[in-house]
């Protein structure tokens, strides 16, 4: 496949993301203009960073005045997930991809985006990557700007309301895997019931230290574990899958 059909593909694939992206960073662009940031500081935070959760967490802590220490050690505590998620792609990709490549598809590693790069069948295109960011990373940007412009004229239920669209989004990308195989439709229902369950322990014991972050890199490392050791993919299925990407 061509690096221009890669591109496309990433572009047709990332479109709902940006669509959903746009919908929630409109209600991140309100939050940040009550923390006092003006809505060009607060677009430019999305572009440089596109992650809901830590932008959430920031834009709260600086809202309260935080100190920089601070704020740093909960940036690196709520993203860390995506450490993960970036080996895991740099194993998709070809071993003859470069460094400026690998850095280019790492700035656009986002919970979303991440869920249709692994679940492209073959080895990944950086061209892919470039697509689904060129089209994702403006949604979320954008949003956020205009919800700083605007977001205040909407009434707070419809604020509210935005936030749904990002939930069913990420449904609509892990779902069709979990319909073509039943140990990944197990691995989901016990990730939710897991996630479920540790989040009320750290809640009723106040386990405050246990962070949303901390708990989503416990659950990936530990079902991932378990998955790779009960349901390895045998040699026969690696050839397969690497047939078809070709």
């Amino acid at each position: 496949m061509t690096r221009k059909l890669w591109f496309g593909r990433g572009m047709r694939d990332g479109m709902p993301i940006a669509i959903g992206y746009f919908a929630v960073a409109f209600a991140l662009g309100i939050k940040a203009t009550a923390a006092g940031l003006t809505p060009w500081q607060s677009a430019l935070l999305s572009l440089l960073n596109v992650t809901s959760a830590g932008e959430a967490a920031g834009i709260a802590l600086l809202g309260v005045g935080t100190t920089y220490v601070e704020l740093a050690l909960t940036q690196l505590v709520i993203n860390i997930r995506y450490l993960l998620m970036s080996c895991a792609l740099s194993q998709k990709l070809s071993p003859r991809t470069g460094l400026l490549h690998r850095l280019a598809v790492g700035y656009g590693v986002t919970d979303e985006i991440f869920g249709i790069s692994a679940a492209t069948e073959g080895p990944l295109s950086p061209y892919y990557s470039y697509g689904a960011i060129t089209v994702a990373v403006p949604g979320w940007t954008l949003g956020t700007l205009l919800g700083a412009v605007m977001g205040n004229v909407l009434p707070a239920r419809a604020v509210s309301a935005l936030g749904v669209a990002l939930y069913a989004m990420f449904l609509a990308i892990i779902l069709p895997p979990a319909r073509k195989s039943r140990v990944i439709a197990g691995l989901v229902a016990i990730s939710a019931m897991a996630s479920a369950a540790l989040s009320w322990i750290c809640t009723a014991f106040s386990l405050t230290f246990f962070t949303e972050g901390f708990r989503i890199i416990v659950l990936t490392v530990v079902i991932s574990l378990g998955a790779a050791l009960l349901f390895p993919l045998k040699e026969a299925e690696k050839d397969e899958v690497n047939a078809d990407g070709n």
